[in-house]
């Protein structure tokens, strides 16, 4: 009797520390729960946008290898692909289109042609990576190639200077390249090329090089509807007419100036590219400018010494 007496106060114990348990892993779990909850609130908010701005996967998604060798190779494109847009620079201040995407001469133009003046600055007009820095003869010229998380590839053709290296990672807006007339070109201007898969994109269909800005966040290509598109892009924002333009035309500006010392005055920054042997001295007589306003424009003490390949703004 005893003995049923002790297994029962046993069991008894067991209940009562069993459900103390159980309340305190409630009152855990309680505690828990807005923890619990705000870090469901916080990965509903900053996922989403992460993926939304984050392109990082669709180049690689894309583009089977990276081959420094060829400035295009055209795989199948997609039947349907949305570009991201946004975080753009427009390669160019120029608004003055002298040749349009299509059909010219006997051939096929892949791109845009943009009234530039040779040592005009040139920028990457989306983040990414450089994958061909080259010079062709009788094409491109001095050309570009840069690859972007966005899944496009633009190509920059006829520069007089190439201010990056392959595989070199820019940001958009920084500066690649200055103008020229370089390769199969009959006047300085930039050719400049969007390419999905290698195949080439009509530019207009997102550059508004009029209005200087990008013509919606996205762009949706669809291979069904991709040639009327075109059409009507080069129809809205094609070439507006040829040669003859003083600079200020060139950048809009509505009192053009008519002197040839007037058209160096431009406000846009210069660059150069310094070569083995020159220094902040030769660069001035160079460029034609005083030594004291290289030192201030680049933020340099006197007496700095420049290495080869670095970039010194000059205007």
């Amino acid at each position: 009797m005893q003995i049923i007496n002790k297994k029962r106060h046993i069991i008894l114990i067991l209940i009562c520390a069993f459900t103390a348990l159980s309340a305190a892993a409630q009152d855990l779990l309680a505690r828990q729960a807005p923890i619990d909850r705000r870090m469901k609130v916080a990965d509903t908010v900053s996922v989403p946008d992460y993926i939304i701005d984050n392109d990082d996967n669709l180049a690689k998604e894309l583009y089977q290898d990276w081959d420094n060798r060829y400035a295009h190779r055209a795989s199948e494109l997609p039947d349907s692909f949305t570009i991201n847009l946004r975080h753009f620079c427009m390669p160019t201040q120029s608004r003055v289109v002298t040749s349009n995407f299509g059909a010219r001469w006997g051939r096929m133009h892949k791109g845009l042609d943009i009234k530039v003046y040779i040592g005009d600055t040139i920028r990457a007009a989306f983040s990414g990576k450089v994958r061909i820095v080259r010079y062709e003869a009788r094409g491109y010229g001095k050309y570009i190639v840069i690859r972007h998380p966005n899944g496009l590839e633009t190509i920059y053709g006829h520069l007089s200077q190439q201010l990056v290296t392959e595989n070199q990672e820019v940001r958009a807006g920084e500066v690649i390249g200055l103008g020229g007339n370089t390769g199969r070109s009959t006047g300085s201007h930039l050719h400049f090329e969007t390419r999905l898969c290698g195949v080439a994109l009509n530019p207009a269909l997102m550059f508004d090089f009029r209005n200087q800005d990008v013509t919606g966040d996205t762009y949706a290509f669809k291979k069904r509807s991709y040639d009327r598109e075109s059409a009507d892009a080069t129809r809205l924002r094609g070439k507006i007419g040829n040669g003859g333009y003083t600079r200020d035309m060139v950048q809009g500006n509505s009192m053009p100036k008519t002197s040839s010392d007037d058209l160096n005055m431009s406000n846009e920054p210069r660059y150069h590219k310094v070569k083995s042997g020159e220094t902040l001295y030769s660069i001035a007589r160079t460029r034609g400018v005083n030594v004291d306003q290289l030192y201030k424009l680049n933020h340099l003490s006197k007496g700095t010494k420049v290495r080869v390949g670095q970039i010194i703004r000059y205007s």
